[in-house]
């Protein structure tokens, strides 16, 4: 976690996605959200420093970061892709303390843990690694934005992927993220439709929240469209 700017401003906690870290945000400095926010970029255990001494699951790493919200006085979550699920369960454990969750491509049905839900394929955390770093490769190979992310992936602690990733797939069976993300008390889902399954676009229309759509965005909103997503961020979050 690291902390970019004045003291006064409100904390905005930004939390990456699956076996992504912090250096995610690293562009949003650049914009002028800095000048209203005081930004916190947190790289959650296994992913950019030590993991957790136990297993590292959904309900884990939002009681890290839960702590952190209460320590840092931080009222304001944004949370990409499977980190929504985790901005969901500190929003339902501190209701008092989180005002609001902004939420760039959060799952919402289990469909949406196409990267995550990988993981229950393999028994091991090594062959979980070997296959998702040989699959996105074969991503760069067409996109050169997935680098970054297969860098970060590498850099992620083999155990803790595939521990997060079994854990995402198991809620996924057993909840509806959406409907947890939706009991949030304000709630923003920031999207490009042609990023998500077809089950969470009908989701979508049966569960109406606040959204912004943001067309031709990759699913790294916050990397390939920052200063879009900074004004985003600045018209609807509270100061």
């Amino acid at each position: 976690m690291s902390d970019h700017t004045g003291q006064s401003r409100p904390k905005i906690i930004l939390l990456a996605g699956f076996g992504d870290n912090a250096h995610m945000f690293d562009r949003l400095f650049d914009t002028e959200l800095p000048s209203h926010f005081q930004l916190l970029p947190i790289n959650l255990p296994g992913f950019g420093t030590p993991a957790l001494s136990g297993i590292t699951t959904l309900q884990h790493l939002a009681e890290h970061v839960g702590s952190i919200a209460l320590q840092e006085e931080a009222h304001i979550i944004v949370a990409h892709s499977v980190a929504s699920i985790i901005a969901s369960l500190v929003a339902k454990q501190h209701p008092n303390q989180i005002d609001q969750v902004i939420s760039l491509e959060g799952n919402l049905t289990a469909d949406d843990a196409y990267f995550s839900g990988m993981a229950a394929d393999y028994d091991t955390p090594a062959d979980f690694r070997a296959a998702f770093l040989q699959q996105l490769d074969a991503m760069a190979e067409r996109n050169k934005d997935v680098v970054r992310y297969r860098d970060a992936v590498a850099q992620a602690d083999p155990d803790a992927l595939w521990q997060l990733g079994c854990d995402a797939r198991r809620f996924s069976d057993e909840n509806v993220p959406g409907e947890l993300l939706l009991a949030a008390k304000d709630v923003l889902y920031v999207y490009n439709p042609d990023n998500c399954p077809a089950s969470s676009l009908s989701w979508l229309q049966t569960h109406p929240m606040p959204v912004i759509l943001v067309p031709g965005a990759s699913h790294a909103i916050p990397v390939d469209q920052p200063d879009v997503l900074a004004k985003i961020i600045i018209d609807h979050v509270r100061e």
